[in-house]
């Protein structure tokens, strides 16, 4: 089998729920021994809430963990701290998403952690940074949605702006967590480099992907206001009704994708219509344009707009539901999904391992696991604790 290209490479995750944990996710994919460092009783946040006082495996936990082994440490106590430090003289990278200055006030900081191990990359995640006025402020992904710009753009003009049904900014972080991770270990192994500190706030990769919002403002004074599923740059596009009830999503600012459309309507008249020929004037009576979209929509179920849309080279696509997804054939193909066996749920189902690699595709090993289930792996193991030991620490409240 061919090595993963992240073999070698040991990650540890001592963070919670996902903005960092994410990055460590995505790491451990593609091969990284990743260990997951979660406080004993309850665990890390992404597993749900406790029952009979005993830490679970919710779904997102089961998706989110995988490929990790977990361990229980308690790293408020000079105990936990000591064996933390045992850990990262044997680590690559490590990831932690604690309010700034708390990783300091356990000894823990980037400086003290350098000391033991200079190769260290430590990624660290807040709400904020580790800099600046909002430093200490708590931050999470719709606080951090606002902040960067992206939120207010988003919805409807005459509604309150809109957060996304997922957790897009802690999502992003994570993925821009594991990319920066992924520089400075190239920095530090191919360029004869070192270990170093990457600050990265929870609002940055979301402010990041923003385009050119700040550009136009900084040249204009624009402000980007709300303008729904509309796209200001062409006209006809937007999100319709179908007859049986499902929604679809066209595109055709074009000249030419707009005569294949009105073709593929039966309405070949409308592209020789001056007032719709060219796209600025498409542009300017984008309101009637998409209510005579909507009208020839509504009349038709999905499979003949499906039918004559692909036909006739449209830009189109359905608003999927998990229900969709799961018997979509494109899916099954690209091999999207992913089924993993596990011996408490029996067969988990989540995304599959993405982007995909050629030659080193990535893997699934296992779904978020137990808590603490890897304890005398790594503590036995790699620090080679005997099992006395471990146990001493298990009964002090340690592990």
């Amino acid at each position: 089998m061919t090595a993963l290209p992240l073999s070698g490479v040991r990650v540890l995750d001592i963070g919670s729920l996902i903005a960092g944990p994410f990055g460590a996710t995505m790491l451990g994919d593609f091969g990284a021994e990743v260990i997951k460092v979660e406080q004993p009783g309850s665990g890390d946040a992404l597993r749900g809430t406790p029952q009979n006082g005993k830490a679970v495996r919710s779904p997102n936990w089961l998706v989110e963990g995988r490929n990790k082994k977990c361990v229980t440490l308690n790293l408020r106590v000079a105990a936990g701290q000591a064996i933390l430090r045992e850990l990262v003289r044997r680590a690559d990278v490590l990831f932690e998403n604690f309010t700034p200055g708390t990783m300091e006030k356990w000894n823990l900081g980037w400086e003290a952690l350098r000391a033991i191990n200079p190769r260290l990359i430590m990624v660290r995640v807040s709400g904020y940074g580790q800099t600046g006025p909002y430093a200490k402020r708590a931050g999470y992904d719709r606080i951090a949605l606002g902040f960067s710009g992206y939120m207010y753009p988003t919805g409807f003009p005459d509604r309150y702006p809109v957060r996304p049904a997922f957790p897009t900014a802690d999502y992003n972080t994570g993925t821009f967590g594991a990319l920066a991770a992924m520089f400075a270990l190239y920095q530090r192994d191919a360029q004869g480099g070192e270990g170093q500190m990457i600050d990265l706030a929870l609002y940055e990769p979301t402010f990041r992907i923003t385009a050119d919002m700040l550009t136009k403002f900084a040249k204009t004074g624009e402000i980007r206001e709300r303008i729904g599923n509309r796209n200001p740059t062409f006209a006809p596009a937007g999100t319709f009704r179908t007859r049986d009830g499902r929604y679809v999503q066209i595109a055709a600012g074009g000249d030419k994708v707009w005569q294949r459309l009105t073709e593929a309507m039966d309405r070949p008249e409308l592209a020789a219509d001056a007032r719709y020929a060219k796209s600025r004037g498409r542009i300017e009576r984008a309101d009637e344009l998409e209510q005579l979209l909507a009208d020839w929509i509504a009349g038709r179920d999905f499979a003949d707009i499906e039918a004559r849309l692909v036909a006739g080279n449209v830009p189109f696509g359905g608003i999927y539901t998990a229900a969709d997804i799961a018997t979509d054939p494109h899916y099954a193909a690209r091999a999207n999904i992913a089924a993993i066996p596990d011996d408490e749920e029996g067969e988990v189902v989540m995304p599959a391992v993405i982007p995909k690699l050629t030659g080193t595709p990535g893997r699934i090993t296992h779904a978020g696991p137990a808590i603490g289930k890897h304890n005398a792996e790594i503590y036995g193991g790699l620090l080679g604790k005997s099992e006395a030991e471990i146990a001493a620490l298990a009964a002090e409240g340690v592990i």
